[in-house]
């Protein structure tokens, strides 16, 4: 069976692109004897990867050209459609998802599309009809994704397939100590680190509040490493920036992230509004043992609560984050045991050889009855 693979791949700065590049060498050790081809045009079965940006434009294109299985990194494409569609292809779009009765909400929700990455509302309306109704198979990470799929296309095929966790190649130890002391992070301090591209939606004003809360409660520090989506978002955020104890570094490449990562003691990845999505970030950082403080959800109901730490949205969020961040400042050997769990967690469940596995079992439930799987 010959299989072929759409998705942004690096040196794309995403990370559906380094998921996919990891996800590609695991397919084809999994199926031996059988093809996968970067953007083939006369495959048996496609297997297309979309995110909410437009690095998946072509993507999403070719995907409605050639049904095949569908990968949802993100469960919420409204806005992929907010950039990619102008006002009349939106509105249509809107109501073939929606109804007609919905073109008033529609135009509302275009006119004030500048809020849409904050705005709950925008967080309502996945826009999934379509894709989902097209498509022979769609896969999810999550039951939240799932359930949104299901919303759209009570009859579509869905598979739940766990975020994929490739082991890196780590730097060594000293590297690691040798990145703290640059970063001027004593031994006796707990570093935080919050990674990606930071949108509205990622909670960073927050987490920065939680951080002056919590730091005159216990030793810690801030790294804050990726870039802003929106030049806005930076400004805002500046005066909170430039507060003692937190370190501002810009995106880096794969090495460097990972040297990072190592250096950080815990992580910090907040999504609310969330997007169905299950954090590539999360998986990552509980991979290589780091604890993690992710947002209390449908998206992460499959960690177990020995593996993370969940913090509720809302009203509570914030002084929820403050006091679990000065618990784990204080007492560092519980965060130690955290992260133990959750690499266990992610060894077990978020592997190659096992994710790859059930990959192409769904492609293979799709493929030609006379074509030889």
């Amino acid at each position: 069976m010959k299989v072929g693979f759409f998705s942004p791949l690096p040196p794309a700065r995403t990370g559906v692109a380094d998921y996919s590049a990891s996800l590609l060498g695991a397919l084809r050790a999994t199926a031996a004897g059988h093809e996968i081809e970067v953007d083939s045009r006369n495959a048996d079965v496609n297997l297309y990867h979309l995110g909410n940006n437009q690095l998946h434009r072509e993507v999403y294109r070719a995907a409605l050209e050639v049904p095949g299985v569908v990968v949802l990194h993100d469960a919420v494409l409204h806005h992929f459609f907010l950039g990619t569609l102008d006002e009349s292809a939106y509105l249509e779009e809107f109501t073939y998802n929606y109804g007609a009765w919905s073109e008033d909400l529609a135009r509302g929700l275009w006119c004030r599309r500048a809020r849409s990455g904050a705005d709950a509302q925008y967080f309502r309306y996945p826009m999934l009809k379509r894709i989902a109704e097209r498509s022979r198979a769609i896969i999810v990470h999550n039951s939240a994704a799932a359930a949104m799929v299901r919303d759209h296309a009570h009859d579509a095929a869905i598979h739940e397939i766990p975020h994929l966790f490739h082991p890196p190649d780590l730097p060594l130890l000293y590297e690691v100590i040798r990145l703290r002391q640059q970063l001027g992070v004593t031994a006796q301090t707990l570093l935080f680190g919050v990674f990606g591209h930071f949108r509205e939606s990622k909670r960073l004003a927050a987490i920065l509040r939680a951080f002056r809360k919590g730091r005159d409660s216990a030793p810690m520090a801030l790294l804050i490493a990726g870039e802003f989506a929106s030049s806005d978002l930076a400004r805002s955020l500046d005066p909170l920036l430039r507060s003692d104890g937190i370190i501002k570094l810009e995106y880096a490449a794969e090495r460097e992230f990972w040297l990072r990562a190592l250096a950080v003691d815990a992580c910090i990845n907040l999504r609310y509004p969330a997007a169905g999505e299950s954090s590539g970030i999360t998986v990552r950082l509980m991979g290589i043992g780091k604890p993690v403080l992710v947002t209390t959800g449908c998206e992460v109901s499959r960690l177990p609560e020995t593996s993370c730490i969940k913090v509720d949205a809302g009203p509570a969020e914030e002084g929820m984050l403050a006091d679990y961040m000065v618990w784990l400042a204080r007492y560092p050997a519980d965060a130690r045991a955290i992260g133990l769990h959750a690499a266990d967690h992610i060894r077990k469940f978020h592997a190659p050889d096992r994710v790859a596995t059930l990959y192409w079992e769904a492609l293979t439930a799709q493929a030609p009855a006379n074509q030889p799987v």
